[in-house]
């Protein structure tokens, strides 16, 4: 069923991605080659929230209305359908807080490996993962600086403001380790690693990567890249990519865990764009808001052939399979089930309690102050299911 704030007979008509991929994606798929789950997110998009999904029909036993509703598509690239599942992430993660400093750290690949990740998008984006949280780590070890395991968690961006590749990610690190010793280490007041130094060994780390990916035959050449395939010229590419400054960026420590929670929601589950930036479609045109950092954050307006459009959304359709999220450090799944017990035991922090899955029905409730248990035309809260109808087996009542 559908699980976000725009539910059902609530939703204020705007434009929406799936207008755009309903009126566009056809002709795009007849023209353009595409990775399956590429196809597979543009027909989820398309028929998310309407009769091909299936649904419900429900009557108002007060005043005879008929409400229907129809299934989401939980594809994790429609904007429609990640609220819930955000929701619900934020709340468990809130049980893993702990009353110490957060820093927001962003590790970005230079745009020179742009098209390299278009032919490899997962062998690149888990090298990311992979240098960027092995540079946290051993920083964390180093007894200059922390001297212990901190935990992190780090979550995937492919995109820029104006749907162009942007490789980077997010990492929210605690500024506190537990030692060999079992001893706990705090980060100092309002600094965690130093970013120039952290520029540095990330780039080493990702380029070695790089390289065993090379030596390995794990990479593929194509297009603009076919001519890196030859091992010096892959060589005299790795070198350039090492001569050049890497750029990650550190904010301002989080003012507490209120502020941390606030930073999940708004970049765990985001997807490339969100229908609230779309400002008109056309046969010619898509045009949406975008933010101009290089202008001091100016709000403007991006018009695009719906066929360019549709391929920079479809950049940042990610492999069948692939974790955006991960946690490290005493935040792994395999490692967080006794340190976090040991953190709070040496913060005096007590456990907290178990959370239940919040239903679909209390969630609209809380969130979006949304009934669905009442009917839209009298307010009563006596629907009655009538029909339950099945993806493209028949039209709805």
């Amino acid at each position: 069923m559908s699980a976000g704030c725009a539910h059902g007979r609530q939703a204020h008509a705007r434009l929406e991605l799936a207008q755009v991929l309903r009126a566009h994606g056809a002709t795009y798929m007849q023209s353009h080659p595409m990775a399956t789950v590429q196809r597979r997110a543009i027909t989820a998009i398309e028929t998310c929230r309407t009769a091909a999904l299936g649904g419900h029909a429900r009557q108002c036993d007060a005043c005879g209305a008929i409400t229907i509703s129809y299934n989401s598509c939980r594809n994790r690239h429609c904007p429609k359908c990640q609220t819930l599942a955000k929701e619900r992430w934020v709340a468990a993660r809130a049980a893993e807080l702990m009353p110490v400093p957060y820093f927001h750290l962003v590790f970005t690949l230079p745009h020179a490996l742009n098209s390299l990740a278009q032919a490899n998008p997962r062998t690149i984006y888990a090298a990311l993962f992979q240098a960027a949280s092995e540079t946290l780590m051993a920083f964390g070890h180093n007894a200059r600086w922390l001297g212990g395991e901190l935990g992190a968690t780090l979550v995937l961006h492919t995109w820029g403001q104006n749907l162009g590749q942007h490789l980077h990610v997010h990492a929210l690190a605690a500024g506190a380790a537990l030692a060999a010793d079992g001893a706990l280490r705090l980060a100092r007041p309002g600094f965690l690693f130093p970013v120039k130094a952290l520029s540095r060994v990330f780039r080493g780390k990702y380029l070695a990567a790089l390289e065993y990916a090379f030596a390995h035959e794990q990479l593929r050449f194509g297009g603009g890249t076919q001519a890196l395939q030859a091992p010096r010229a892959f060589a005299a590419f790795v070198a350039q990519l090492r001569q050049s400054d890497w750029v990650v960026y550190a904010k301002r420590p989080f003012a507490g865990p209120r502020q941390v929670l606030a930073y999940l929601g708004r970049y765990t589950h985001r997807v490339a764009i969100s229908n609230q930036r779309l400002v008109s479609l056309s046969e010619t045109a898509v045009r949406f808001r975008w933010r101009d950092y290089a202008h001091d954050n100016a709000t403007k307006v991006m018009t695009l052939a719906p066929e360019e459009f549709i391929r920079r959304f479809l950049l940042h359709v990610l492999p069948t399979g692939f974790m955006r999220i991960r946690h490290y450090g005493w935040l792994a799944n395999r490692n967080k089930g006794d340190r976090l017990p040991r953190l709070r035991q040496l913060l005096d922090q007590p456990a907290p309690p178990k959370l239940e899955p919040e239903s679909v029905v209390t969630f609209l409730l809380r969130v979006c102050h949304i009934d669905i248990t009442r009917c839209p035309h009298c307010g009563e809260q006596r629907l009655r299911l009538m029909e339950t109808f099945y993806p493209r087996s028949r039209s709805p009542p």
